[in-house]
């Protein structure tokens, strides 16, 4: 009950591409519709920043509760966490791609 007054955004799965649309995409495009992708989860592990910020002003205020504090800023901890793990798997493939032969 307290958790939904937050406002916090749920984190939403990939969107499937459809075969046919890939083989008409080019190569640019994909690359765009993938950068806009990590660009909105960029966004939104900034907002739960912004958000913990808000919530922690409020309590020094006496507004809400320490647990409404503690739990988002743990959501905001593992959202960032993920984040940064994702983003060491696709530097590692990055370079794994790199150090191929052709």
């Amino acid at each position: 009950m307290m958790i939904q007054s937050m406002s916090l955004s749920p984190v939403q799965p990939a969107k499937l591409i459809e075969a046919k649309s890939v083989q008409e995409a080019t190569p640019a495009q994909l690359t765009q519709s993938f950068g806009q992708y990590l660009q909105t989860a960029i966004d939104n592990v900034s907002n739960q920043e912004q958000n913990v910020h808000k919530l922690n002003d409020k309590y020094l205020t006496g507004q809400i509760d320490v647990t409404k504090v503690l739990i988002a800023s743990e959501q905001a901890s593992l959202s960032l966490q993920l984040t940064s793990q994702v983003r060491n798997k696709v530097v590692e493939a990055y370079q794994e791609m790199m150090r191929m032969q052709i």
